[in-house]
């Protein structure tokens, strides 16, 4: 039988709601305000800081968690071609900024494509143009424990309708490093005065890849889930495969083969850095010659990256059952999949088979949790002083399922275990998760576990999973 508390809960932080930053994105206007589809909240690394992003307004209220300075108002500079806010993510900043408090940015995708970052202390890092859809979500993850991948890389997933982008961790991290280190030698002064008349032009463009994923059905959601093996007839190809899942419509989920091409990518943004060279020397130029300045054009938005090689795998058709969220395991292997019936699908991503299903959870959320399961040893021997470094062996991969409707988050042992936890939560609340871990230090042997927290919008209480179960 399930265990039912409220002790399962630790506060982390009480964020003021109504009166401070996060009143920017409609906080404490009304109850149940985090529950509008509109309000997109988002959780730092180490759950440093939170993001919550409001499409209706236009803006970005970045809290620090747990004291360290005020929070920030961001306030994107949107034109009317750039569309509005629809999804946030945090991106870390590797290397020997991992650890500060400015080590973080913040990525922000519009409706129309636009793809921008951001710093906590609101400066604008990046922009670019991705593709002329709305963007769906915004997916940074960690490679380092997938079973699929050879060696570890990083990646931000896009996801469009029926399309999606993948930019390599290291590009990424690169080029916001470099623009992050500009802001602070007080280099950007000119490029945050052109923002609105260069668009994109003025920033270096990040390489990546782009792919259509619309052949059983317009997505709704999807995640790159790894590398996977090449065709048989290309064995000795050297080139990258990505397994891509998808959920829809049409099809409940579909699976598709990821051919990346890296020639594509890097002549992309080799002839983008040259297009911007030779226009600035010609411009100049013709100053000199002619004495006069050219009449202003507007520039046009740049011509959408060519798809790579996209190849169907499968795909479940169960009408009019629609597939609504995606969520993946810390490996890949795994992923949760709600849908409109009220129904949750455990898939293995490897088989591509189905492996468990969960009926009665309309509207819900699922996000996986790293627990302790029988450590009453360890966690006594902790009481008493004594310093206990737990590793990877000692925790166990469960699935939190957030319940709206039942007012609950459920505890499910992976794959086929029982349900070991019930927690009760408030409405108004959603369930969130760090898009990344660090280590204390590179050289600590502690495990840094997979989390979940629970922010309750109306009282601005942040809460954070206890992962000790028995």
């Amino acid at each position: 039988m399930a265990r039912r508390g409220h002790h399962h809960l630790a506060e982390v932080a009480l964020l003021a709601s109504a009166s401070g930053d996060l009143a920017a994105a409609g906080a404490g206007e009304r109850e149940g305000w985090l529950d509008d589809p509109s309000v997109l909240p988002s959780l730092a690394p180490r759950a440093r800081a939170l993001a919550v992003a409001s499409a209706a307004r236009s803006v970005i209220a970045i809290v620090p968690v747990g004291g360290g300075g005020g929070g920030v108002t961001v306030k994107p500079a949107l034109g009317p071609d750039d569309g509005r806010i629809s999804a946030v993510e945090w991106v870390p900043l590797a290397g020997e900024d991992a650890d500060d408090e400015e080590g973080v940015a913040v990525a922000v995708g519009t409706d129309a494509g636009w793809l921008l970052f951001y710093s906590l202390a609101g400066d604008l890092l990046h922009k670019q143009s991705i593709y002329p859809a709305k963007i769906l979500k915004l997916n940074f993850r960690e490679r380092k424990e997938n079973a699929w991948e050879d060696s570890g890389s990083d990646e931000l997933s896009v996801v469009f309708p029926g399309v999606i982008a993948r930019f390599d961790g290291a590009d990424l991290q690169n080029m916001l490093q470099k623009s992050f280190h500009e802001v602070k030698s007080h280099m950007w002064k000119d490029k945050s005065e052109q923002e609105d008349v260069e668009g994109d032009s003025s920033f270096g463009r990040i390489p990546f890849q782009i792919w259509n994923v619309s052949k059983f059905s317009s997505c709704a959601d999807a995640a790159i889930v790894g590398l996977m093996p090449p065709p048989l007839l290309e064995l000795q190809s050297s080139q990258r495969h990505y397994c891509a899942i998808t959920v829809g419509e049409d099809a409940v989920v579909s699976a598709y083969r990821l051919s990346e091409d890296r020639s594509r990518s890097i002549v992309g943004a080799i002839l983008s850095k040259g297009v911007a060279v030779t226009f600035s020397t010609i411009s100049t130029l013709s100053k000199i010659i002619w004495r006069s300045e050219p009449s202003p054009v507007k520039k046009s938005r740049p011509k959408p990256q060519s798809f790579a090689k996209t190849s169907p795998l499968t795909c479940l058709k169960d009408l009019p059952r629609k597939g609504e969220r995606l969520t993946l395991s810390p490996s890949g292997t795994l992923a949760s999949i709600t849908d409109s019936l009220g129904r949750i699908l455990l898939l293995d991503t490897h088989a591509l088979v189905a492996v468990r299903l969960w009926k009665g959870y309309r509207d819900a959320s699922c996000l996986f949790v790293e627990m302790l399961l029988n450590k009453k040893d360890k966690a006594s021997s902790s009481q008493h002083g004594i310093s206990i470094e737990y590793t990877k062996c000692d925790y166990c991969l469960c699935l939190a399922i957030h319940a709206p409707r039942k007012g609950i988050i459920e505890i499910w042992q992976m794959r086929t275990g029982s349900r070991l936890l019930t927690i009760p939560c408030p409405k108004g609340s959603r369930i969130l998760q760090p898009s990344t871990r660090f280590t204390s230090s590179p050289f600590s042997s502690s495990y840094s576990p997979l989390e979940v927290y629970l922010f309750n919008g109306d009282s601005g209480q942040l809460s954070v999973l206890n992962r000790h179960i028995g």
